[in-house]
């Protein structure tokens, strides 16, 4: 049962932090203001960097769940807004997701915390993450070295059942305003803060193995 509960920590743990690790990356107003400039968005749509701004904000209000498809219709035209929409429902599922992940969490350390379990708890956040280390580090090595474009549309196919998504560049301001390179940013932020989180958790584990180790020696 204690190796079947580690397990299922160790997932629990990884995925309430991941989807933590999107969040705060698809919240953050500054990477896309950046990205902005780093693109020169402002020549691509036209606008200045001001409404830029402002359509961010409501985008990512949005995002939140705390807007309808009224903030979004005065810039995008309707298949934008009805690809945001799908985007908002996929947030959403993914918040709900976080919560029962981390309250499963919470539960298990709470159970290896009774049963004073320090020394089982401290191997499963060290050892166990270290996995997710590799995987992640492959991951973000693959991004970088092979087709972004294939895999991204390969993670529309799963996620999205129609094709709403394909967008033209010519005349459609949310491709215009988020092309492809922002997104391997955002996936290159997502998945270095998603490391940082598991090395902190490691960090943890380690001195939870040497709480376990001090009172094995008492």
């Amino acid at each position: 049962m204690k190796k079947s509960l580690s397990i299922i920590l160790i997932i629990s743990l990884s995925l309430t932090f991941l989807m933590i690790s999107i969040e705060n990356n698809a919240y953050n107003k500054s990477y896309y203001i950046k990205s902005y400039y780093k693109y020169n968005i402002e020549n691509e749509t036209g606008k200045d960097i001001n409404e830029l701004g402002k359509i961010t904000d409501n985008i990512i209000v949005y995002l939140k769940g705390k807007g309808n498809d009224g903030i979004l219709s005065p810039y995008f035209n309707e298949r934008e807004v009805l690809h945001m929409r799908d985007v908002q429902t996929l947030f959403r599922y993914e918040r709900i997701a976080k919560y029962i992940f981390g309250i499963i969490s919470i539960i298990i350390m709470g159970y290896f915390g009774y049963r004073k379990e320090n020394a089982l708890l401290g191997k499963t956040l060290s050892l166990g993450l270290f996995a997710n280390h590799v995987v992640l580090l492959a991951l973000i090595l693959l991004i970088i070295s092979s087709d972004f474009n294939k895999y991204f549309t390969i993670f529309h196919q799963i996620f999205f059942s129609n094709d709403l998504w394909l967008l033209n560049p010519e005349t459609d301001l949310l491709i215009q305003m988020l092309p492809e390179q922002f997104f391997i940013g955002m996936a290159m932020k997502i998945g270095l803060s998603f490391l940082i989180y598991l090395s902190i958790l490691q960090i943890v584990g380690i001195y939870y193995i040497k709480k376990g180790r001090e009172k094995w020696k008492e």
